[in-house]
């Protein structure tokens, strides 16, 4: 599968999903016993934690078919970055998906803290920390009295913008030179809550 195909295969899934039409992808008996003899996933999704935020439920894809790597906020760290250069270089895995969602609860939690200069217990700061300079970022772009809402939408597009050129410009040849073959491609998109769209609005 191409990169280009990939990604049409998640836009078509996600029009299903919200079509609350059937599911193409396959959680059968028969489907689990075949991936037990190896996976074959066909992107690599980098997601938030959020509950509300089930990968294969909005692209109605099945068992096997995504390589997912999800923390609270969609930032990863060196082990989450091995994890994706393992689904890159291992699994070959064509497509890298950002995914980003409305009203995330990390997003919000890192505009508080630069807003009100809270400290956050446990190891909850080293969490929020790589968000906040998506949020100033935002901040810069909307202005500091933009609304509420307004800045929190904005601030998540914008880490995963943030998180996207991140993995785009990454010094490791296990993800820069599939790119540059054109056997990977990496975008960012943003999940609305509410109407269940997924929106790729980051492409190049």
């Amino acid at each position: 599968m191409t990169p280009d195909e990939a990604l049409n295969r998640l836009i078509e899934g996600n029009k299903r999903y919200i079509d609350d039409a059937p599911a193409l992808g396959e959680v059968s008996r028969k489907r689990r016993l075949e991936i037990a003899k190896g996976q074959n996933p066909f992107a690599t999704l980098v997601g938030c934690s959020d509950s509300r935020v089930g990968p294969e439920q909005l692209f109605g894809v099945g068992l096997g078919d995504l390589f997912i790597v999800r923390t609270a906020g969609n930032n990863v760290d060196s082990l989450g970055m091995g994890s994706i250069e393992f689904a890159v270089s291992q699994l070959k895995t064509p497509l890298i998906v950002v995914l980003g969602h409305e009203k995330c609860g990390a997003v919000d939690t890192a505009i508080k803290a630069v807003h009100n200069d809270i400290q956050l217990p446990g190891s909850m700061g080293k969490l929020i920390e790589p968000i906040i300079p998506s949020v100033l970022s935002a901040q810069r772009k909307h202005g500091c009295e933009c609304a509420h809402d307004k800045l929190l939408e904005e601030s998540v597009r914008e880490n995963v913008r943030r998180m996207v050129n991140r993995l785009r410009t990454a010094s490791e040849p296990i993800l820069m030179e599939p790119q540059a073959s054109g056997a990977l491609k990496i975008v960012g998109a943003y999940y609305d809550l509410e109407s269940g769209l997924v929106d790729f609005f980051d492409k190049n």
